[in-house]
């Protein structure tokens, strides 16, 4: 086949270095990384869990993934222990869409389990548990191993900032985050995925803040989380609008606001969402307090 007849964005393009654009493998060493006291005073763990499916109550793990690091109080990682990961055999062959979503196959988790005692005593002593999607894989390991629960977690996702710091597309889509920052991974593998989250954790904006300097500001304050319970479906593309997602385990839509932004958030839900005709029995908004103790539980 020839060139294409009229300029073609597939052409390949030698003129000017500015249209192309490189991306690296993340490729995570364990040991120091040369950014400040390797002993640094608090330890998170990353935890990344590949599953039968999305909902906790029907689905279960088949393969976790986590590691830990040290960090300072600025957010800087300066240790990166080792990787681990754990097949599961769910009792039943896996559904065709995980295998081609991760490619493990039966025989590969076949009579497979997870080391609860280890994920326990690796998660036990973090300060914090990082997870992409921490709603979705705090669910699945708390439900599997309920030792662990009570701990506090944060999301990568919802407690970075990443539009307001320039980023463009779903925070939900770990490959684009990477590719935004010069990375790519192999993904959709519970410690590749995990790898990722901690190089999105690493990444510094314009003014020298880290990813994870945000995350941490975010996650230790408490807020509020409000589900826009028995909303009207016609009021969707408003709570949209407001921030709103809709949550699918639960029916709802819903979101996390501040400590301080009660009231303003009741005041617009009343406005803009539910009757001004209060009727008994009428729906009404839920809010449900949270730490990092408790937010994503």
């Amino acid at each position: 086949m020839g060139d294409c007849a009229l300029p073609c964005p597939l052409r390949r393009v030698d003129a000017d270095p500015a249209d192309i654009r490189i991306l690296r493998r993340v490729a995570l060493r364990a040991g120091a990384t040369g950014l400040g006291d390797p002993a640094g005073p608090y330890v998170a763990v990353v935890v990344d869990c590949e599953t039968t499916g999305l909902s906790h109550d029907e689905n279960a793990i088949v393969e976790l993934g986590l590691r830990r690091f040290r960090y300072d109080d600025r957010g800087v990682i300066t240790y990166i222990g080792r990787p681990y990961s754990w097949l599961e055999d769910p009792g039943h062959p896996l559904p065709p869409e995980v295998t081609r979503l991760t490619g493990l196959m039966d025989a590969d988790i076949a009579g497979r389990s997870l080391d609860d005692g280890r994920i326990d005593e690796l998660t036990l002593g973090a300060t914090i548990r990082i997870a992409l999607n921490a709603r979705f894989d705090r669910g699945f390991v708390e439900r599997r191993l309920p030792s662990t629960a009570g701990r506090a977690w944060a999301c990568s996702c919802e407690e970075v900032p990443w539009r307001e710091r320039g980023f463009d597309g779903a925070a939900r889509n770990l490959g684009w985050l990477l590719a935004q920052t010069g990375a790519w991974h192999d993904g959709h593998r519970a410690i590749t995925d995990v790898d990722a989250v901690i190089a999105l954790m690493g990444h510094r904006f314009e003014d020298g803040a880290t990813a994870l300097s945000l995350l941490l500001r975010s996650s230790t304050a408490d807020g509020w989380i409000v589900q826009a319970d028995g909303a009207p479906f016609h009021k969707k593309e408003r709570l949209k609008g407001r921030g709103y997602r809709w949550w699918p385990t639960e029916g709802v839509w819903a979101k996390e606001i501040g400590g301080l932004d009660r009231a303003d958030e009741e005041a617009w839900l009343a406005a803009n969402v539910y009757p001004t005709t209060a009727r008994p029995g009428a729906p009404q908004p839920v809010f449900t307090e949270v730490t990092a103790l408790t937010r994503y539980a």
